[in-house]
């Protein structure tokens, strides 16, 4: 389950790199045992690093964009000469793609990353291929001369910085990339911060990244959007994904939230999964 983004993320499992439907999960044991304790404490234990979301099989679901993002990439990739993917997360999407695209990989591949467990992570499994993953913060300027790439990719950039990207492509040159849209998996959100203000829900609206992109010089030649059913089956699977994806609810800690916590813990043992949507747009563009 995987969002980078602001208030209003999405999630998902990865059985591929686009992600795979997971299975579902039995209830927790008694025997004198707590078993809301015990997924509490479950969830707070799991590694955040990188962008690998496999923990979540079996105890989180999302459904996936009909478009295929990693294959599509893919496809992509094998026409390009020169490919940046910004803010690529632990490279696991670019790799995959990249694998796909061989033997017709472009010649030089690059990407980005800002936060410094991931930029390690990403290190780790790109350098077999021959990348460089350039640590940079994710509201700085790409550090790359103008017109260096003839494709820049982005799965779930926290902002495009559509100036940027438009810079750095050579005309002509194509930015693809799977965007979180507004509201996603808003349900969870508001679950736990209450009914958010129409700046903060409406973000990230896809006409709104067109106007922008258009804007930056870029010519928006696909836009398609979906609206997808996300299922959390524990509790677990809930702090966890706070936990991970931190701009959900800003400041989450599994003590300050232990009633609401509780609370769905009891809802999803009584009623089923907890339901919720992610929201995804597909963006191609082309430089001017």
């Amino acid at each position: 389950m995987d969002d980078k983004g602001g208030a209003g993320t999405g999630t998902g499992t990865t059985g591929d790199a686009d992600g795979g439907r997971a299975g579902e999960v039995g209830g927790a044991g008694g025997g004198g045992r707590n078993p809301f304790e015990e997924l509490l404490a479950e969830g707070a234990a799991v590694p955040t690093e990188g962008w690998d979301f496999s923990w979540f099989e079996g105890r989180a679901t999302e459904a996936r964009p009909s478009w295929g993002y990693a294959m599509s990439l893919a496809a992509r990739l094998a026409g390009a000469s020169a490919a940046l993917d910004v803010q690529t997360g632990g490279g696991e999407v670019l790799d995959f793609a990249l694998g796909r695209a061989a033997p017709k990989a472009p010649a030089l591949t690059v990407a980005t990353e800002g936060w410094p467990a991931n930029v390690a992570r990403a290190t780790a499994l790109l350098r077999p291929r021959g990348i460089a993953v350039v640590a940079t913060a994710q509201d700085a300027p790409l550090p790359f001369a103008d017109g260096a790439f003839d494709l820049v990719s982005s799965r779930h950039p926290v902002r495009p910085l559509w100036h940027e990207i438009a810079r750095v492509l050579r005309p002509g040159g194509t930015y693809f990339a799977q965007h979180v849209g507004p509201r996603s998996v808003f349900e969870l959100v508001e679950y736990f911060l209450g009914p958010q203000p129409q700046e903060v829900s409406s973000s990230r609206h896809p006409d709104r990244e067109r106007a922008e992109a258009e804007a930056a010089g870029l010519e928006v030649v696909e836009l398609r959007a979906e609206r997808l059913r996300v299922e959390f089956h524990d509790i677990a699977a809930v702090v966890h994904f706070l936990r991970k994806v931190v701009w959900m609810v800003p400041g989450f800690t599994v003590e300050a939230h232990r009633p609401r916590l509780l609370a769905l813990h009891e809802r999803i043992e009584a009623d089923g999964p907890f339901v919720a949507h992610s929201a995804r747009h597909l963006v191609e563009a082309r430089r001017r």
